[in-house]
């Protein structure tokens, strides 16, 4: 797992300073640099943030499981758009461009992060794919992170909103499992619901109940990546958010997500910025 997060630690990294005759500065060592990390990386997401808001640029997060369906779900929604917005994707993987290819392929800019051994993307990464891309052409840039459902969200890339996606296949409790991946989403996206006839096991119901039980209180959407009315309601939030974005880049205001990358609410901490 990756290095850089502290998921790469063996239990003995935890376990240790409490064992008898062990030296407890372990602890405090690994909490020091994980601190210094995330520190670094905030400050390398606020320039990201600052220089999106610049050119006006909605930047949304997309996090999932793997095989969630986010690569889908932009090449549906850049063909739904055809042209409305101006948009480009980072895509992040651990290896190859198969996912940037596809999106190059519906015709917009894809820059590929490939991570190695780095199970999700972080600002530096991010801030480095954008120099790649014509950010004053844009009103949205589409981040599709590495597929997990745990580090991702603990890493500020520099967006303005998280857009998290469950699929039907991965089963309805999937947000108790993983609540800060969830918890840490402005939208949640119920996706793949083409396959409810045929997997009786998920249901939405259930899905919404485990979002409101670990505090989730945003919009969640069921679509499918093929269309109908839940793709339309996705692609009017899309249209509201830019809209929102122009209007904040206008007063000189910028939004983050709906909770803080450690899990704490901002507007409790007090440091939550104009929505």
């Amino acid at each position: 797992m990756c290095r850089d997060c502290g998921c790469s630690l063996g239990p003995e990294a935890t376990r240790a300073p409490f064992a008898a005759g062990t030296n407890s500065s372990l602890k405090i060592e690994t909490i020091e640099v994980i601190t210094a990390i995330l520190g670094e990386n905030d400050r390398v997401a606020a320039h990201n943030r600052e220089h999106f808001d610049e050119h006006g640029v909605l930047a949304l997060n997309l996090m999932s499981s793997p095989g969630a369906g986010k690569t889908s779900l932009l090449e549906a929604t850049i063909r739904a758009l055809d042209g409305r917005l101006r948009v480009a994707v980072i895509e992040g993987d651990l290896a190859t461009e198969n996912d940037a290819d596809r999106i190059r392929a519906c015709g917009v800019p894809a820059v590929q992060i490939t991570t190695g051994n780095a199970c999700h993307l972080d600002a530096k990464m991010v801030h480095d794919a954008a120099h790649d891309l014509p950010l004053a052409g844009l009103d949205v840039l589409f981040i599709e992170n590495v597929g997990n459902l745990v580090c991702p969200a603990s890493f500020d890339l520099g967006q303005h909103r998280n857009v998290t996606l469950l699929s039907v296949p991965e089963g309805d409790d999937k947000p108790a499992k993983y609540p800060v991946m969830f918890r840490a989403a402005d939208l949640s996206l119920l996706t793949k619901t083409d396959l409810l006839p045929y997997i009786g096991e998920f249901s939405p119901e259930r899905a919404r109940g485990a979002l409101r039980q670990i505090g989730f209180d945003g919009e969640t959407i069921e679509l499918t990546s093929r269309g109908g009315a839940g793709f339309e309601t996705w692609l009017a939030w899309l249209d509201r958010e830019v809209a929102a974005q122009r209007e904040r880049a206008a007063r000189g205001e910028s939004a983050r997500p709906r909770v803080q990358p450690d899990g704490a609410s901002a507007h409790a901490a007090g440091s939550r910025p104009q929505r």
